[in-house]
């Protein structure tokens, strides 16, 4: 059993206490995430040195520029309550300890370092103690952060990150992590390559329609009318889960488009050919596959978050300190998509999830959670992270990381992440986290696919 020595436990404040920093509101955007979990991630880099020489060198300046970020990224020491004057009103209010907690840990040998950073099948229990759990403040009440650095001597080093995403969305917590890399890299944020700071009013938030009180009124019936769940049986024991990654170059995706484009040309339909299109839509059918699909069932489903700043009128600014995702909806039947062109029945559909934005991004909104539950039973695949995000550019000064795993995913079963592929640019990186026997049906699939097209 893999395990780790705890070397120390530090609460880690801003540099600075401010009295400006001002009590933050909930949008419609966060509430739908407040019973949720964390998203958990974990950046491995080389590191050819002792544990006495990162504790001395290294450390140091780590907890001081974790510091110096958590003064412009302060929502991230809060928790979450009801406002005093408004029960319904949930808001980000600042905790009693106003830190993040990071734990400095030591593997003790029985973890294989150069095993957890290969892309093949790794036992997931191998991968868990080097995760961040979120604790309580002494007031008892969720962090919202927590942070682990893990150090293999004279090999590498992990640094876990768990983020609850009611706090912010992917692109807001990765622009919390290269922040962070950039002040411990740079010694501060003079450098003209600093990222910009996050704006943290939700006033850039617009909510015409009300949305926050529906959404919660929808939130709390759905609570209300909803069966509890069966306990557990306790005799049967869950597989082991394994995680592997799965890549696909530039080229290999140039030809999935090229041959998309192929038989939208032949048959005249217009395809939404993308990277993250193919990507998906290859991901689907290996993971339909490595289950064991029947065709004969009617639909498949495929759910994946689309970042909303942009489209939103007024545009919210990149740098917004948040969540600002709604979901899309895909269906597809699974006989077309474990057909010889299901690559492209799949992106058909896809593309037509992204098209109907144009209709409206917040249209339906109050009914979003509503429908995610309805399809949760017909196990639908789901897709975390983005290569858009550009995780592998994330550096302290120890250089690139050699490998980052999204693994949160494993807490929610079909659930996929993508990100750029570390080692080529134009590449991209699928996380997988199945049971032994799917995952190796499921890569034989994927690798089989590749030699076809």
């Amino acid at each position: 059993m893999a395990s780790i020595k705890i070397l120390d436990q530090i609460h880690v404040s801003p540099s600075t206490t401010s009295s400006s920093n001002p009590v933050v509101p909930l949008t419609f955007f966060d509430i739908a995430w407040l019973h949720t979990g964390p998203v958990e991630r974990l950046f491995f880099f080389p590191y050819n040195n002792s544990t006495s020489h990162f504790l001395s060198t290294s450390l140091p300046s780590l907890t001081s520029s974790l510091s110096l970020t958590l003064q412009r990224f302060h929502l991230l020491t809060c928790h979450v309550t009801t406002s005093p004057s408004d029960p319904a009103q949930y808001i980000f209010c600042p905790s009693s300890s106003n830190s993040i907690a990071m734990t400095v840990a030591e593997s003790d040998g029985s973890i294989d370092f150069e095993e957890i950073v290969s892309s093949d099948p790794r036992d997931l229990s191998k991968l868990d103690p080097l995760v961040p759990q979120l604790g309580k403040s002494d007031d008892g009440t969720a962090a919202l952060a927590a942070l682990q650095i893990t150090i293999f001597p004279n090999l590498g080093i992990c640094i876990g990150v768990s983020i609850h995403h009611v706090v912010c969305d992917d692109s807001a917590s990765i622009h919390f992590l290269k922040s962070w890399a950039a002040a411990c890299r740079d010694n501060g944020f003079d450098s003209e390559s600093a990222p910009m700071p996050p704006i943290h009013d939700r006033a850039v938030v617009p909510d015409p329609n009300g949305l926050y009180f529906k959404s919660l009124s929808e939130m709390r019936e759905l609570a209300s009318n909803g069966p509890p769940p069966p306990p557990p049986d306790l005799s049967i024991k869950p597989p082991a889960l394994f995680m592997a990654t799965f890549s696909l170059s530039r080229e290999e995706i140039d030809r999935l488009k090229h041959g998309m484009a192929d038989t939208a040309a032949s048959s005249d339909v217009p395809v939404h050919s993308s990277s993250f299109t193919v990507a998906c839509a290859y991901a689907w059918i290996c993971l339909l596959k490595c289950r064991g699909e029947n065709p004969t069932k009617e639909t498949a489903h495929l759910l994946f978050s689309v970042d909303c700043r942009a489209r939103l009128t007024p545009p919210v600014p990149v740098q917004y300190f948040g969540n600002c995702l709604r979901p899309c909806f895909v269906e597809a039947t699974v006989k077309d998509l474990l057909s010889e062109n299901g690559v492209v029945s799949g992106a058909i559909e896809i593309g037509k999830s992204i098209k109907g934005l144009e209709n409206g991004v917040l249209d339906g909104a109050e009914l979003w959670l509503k429908k995610i539950l309805s399809i949760l039973p017909n196990q639908p695949m789901s897709i975390g992270g983005s290569p858009r995000f550009r995780v592998y550019d994330v550096d302290f000064g120890f250089g690139k990381p050699n490998k980052v795993e999204m693994v949160s995913i494993a807490k929610t079963p079909g659930t996929v992440s993508l990100s750029e592929r570390g080692t080529e640019e134009g590449g991209i990186e699928i996380g997988v986290v199945l049971p032994r026997d799917e995952i190796e049906r499921f890569s034989s699939c994927f690798l089989g696919g590749l030699k076809l097209i």
